[in-house]
């Protein structure tokens, strides 16, 4: 029997890399897949206790804020008994659809580790020995950069939002009474957005070893990224300037951290090319 062998990076064709990069997208559909069909059984908890938690005034981040401002000895809507709106789903299939997309994006959520695991199967025969030697660290760093990010949407960005356009109103005549499909968008999209945010490091990383980015055009439009970051937390945030700059700041934070590992990896990069250098010298 005809013995089958793997070709290397260099022998694949153009139509081998996409044959590839179809499995690679097959496994991780089919583990957000699993683990979303989980995460679908877990009906109450994913609904009652995850996406319903920041509905209720118990929720810690308002405790929190309820704490502070009882410090500070002013009046806050986070001390409140409830907020004031409901949640309703005025379509036939409105729970049921978003029974199905949020078990989806769960499964994406807790699979993101997997899913950079095929990716970084993908993309790592293409790299040298000595950047696949420095990149180990990948996958749990940036699992771990997207989880943090994650927790930051959740028990920051998501209360804040729904409880300023929870209590928000134009009249005394006018009720809140949220779609379902509103209020599960507006959870998911403060998770999700917050997690591949804080991937900015590993971005940075990433585009400075293709040679796209340096230190000093990180540092030249620091300004510019300044103004970029703060229509962005206006965009994932409420129109509130609290808001805003509780959501830029580890923003902001992650730049600088970006900045400093542009310099590292450079620096690193310029001694790699000192030691070929040397040895060269000593060859010839």
């Amino acid at each position: 029997m005809a013995k089958t062998t793997t070709k290397s990076p260099d022998e694949m064709s153009f139509l081998d890399h996409l044959e590839e990069l179809r499995w690679h997208l097959i496994r991780s559909v089919l583990a957000v897949v699993i683990i979303g069909s989980v995460a679908f059984l877990m009906k109450d908890f994913i609904f009652d206790t995850v996406l319903f938690g920041p509905k209720k005034m118990d929720f810690p981040t308002y405790k929190f804020f309820c704490k502070v401002a009882t410090f500070l000895g002013i009046d806050s809507d986070f001390c409140a008994d409830e907020l004031p709106f409901t949640i309703q789903s005025r379509l036939m299939a409105g729970q049921f659809s978003a029974h199905i997309w949020t078990s989806i994006w769960a499964g994406f959520i807790v699979g993101f580790p997997y899913v950079l695991y095929e990716l970084w199967k993908f993309i790592s025969p293409g790299l040298h020995a000595t950047e696949r030697k420095y990149s180990k660290g990948f996958i749990f760093t940036a699992s771990l950069l997207f989880f943090m990010g994650a927790l930051f949407g959740y028990y920051v960005v998501a209360p804040l939002s729904i409880n300023f356009l929870g209590t928000y109103q134009v009249s005394s005549e006018v009720t809140n009474e949220f779609d379902l499909a509103s209020y599960v968008a507006t959870v998911r999209t403060s998770v999700i957005a917050c997690g591949l945010i804080f991937e900015l490091p590993i971005i940075v990383y990433f585009l400075t070893k293709v040679g796209l980015v340096t230190p000093e055009i990180l540092r030249k439009y620091r300004k510019i990224s300044l103004v970029v970051v703060l229509i962005l937390a206006a965009v994932i945030t409420p129109p509130d300037i609290a808001s805003q700059v509780v959501v830029a700041l580890p923003i902001l934070i992650l730049y600088q951290i970006s900045i400093y590992i542009s310099k590292r990896v450079l620096k690193r990069q310029a001694k790699q090319e000192a030691k070929l250098a040397a040895q060269r010298a000593k060859k010839s």
